[in-house]
């Protein structure tokens, strides 16, 4: 093959570097927003894609954001890839910080803001009423908090591809006529 290891990457060097990349954040994060100025789509296609990853990335729905991001931007007809990418919001560092936000606003939306509910977890979370305690509030808190994030992604990747795009047309055009 041509991209293969000589020597194979151990497990636990796998799970490592999916949790906290090999050079730095900042390089990640380049690289990220790199490839989404890049996608071939419409900038507002791309720019909804991306926003429908970071609304799902949102939400407390773990282990499914690339499948929802992928149907959600199927469905707002926006770039798949770019949700994909999107989804990349949410992560390591973000995740505590969306799981507290959208539990406190979901508990006020719910009425619940002074009376905190009490969780005994000794039986274990995976039972019905112990998780449903947590998944509900999260779920509804995150919609308001996921729509400003994605608003506010769309408003910052749009302009963004559309003058990557312009950009890259114009050197494409200044280098056919030399």
């Amino acid at each position: 093959m041509l991209f293969k290891r000589r020597e194979a990457e151990s497990w636990l060097n796998r799970v490592r570097v999916s949790l906290w990349p090999r050079r730095s954040w900042g390089r990640s994060t380049r690289y990220v927003v790199h490839r989404v100025r890049r996608l071939s789509a419409t900038p507002h296609a791309v720019a909804l894609g991306f926003a429908a990853g970071v609304f799902i990335s949102c939400t407390p729905f773990i282990g499914f954001h690339m499948i929802l991001s992928a149907t959600l931007a199927w469905i707002v007809g926006g770039s798949i890839v770019a949700a994909l990418l999107g989804t990349f919001i949410g992560n390591p560092l973000t995740y505590p910080l969306f799981w507290f936000s959208s539990y406190e606003v979901g508990s006020l939306m719910l009425g619940r803001g002074e009376n905190k509910v009490e969780l005994d977890l000794s039986a274990g979370i995976f039972q019905t009423e112990q998780i449903w305690t947590l998944l509900k509030p999260m779920t509804l808190g995150s919609i308001p908090i996921g729509i400003v994030l994605a608003a506010l992604c769309y408003a910052l990747v749009r302009p963004a591809v559309n003058a990557y795009q312009h950009r890259r047309r114009d050197l494409r055009s200044a280098n056919e006529v030399v």
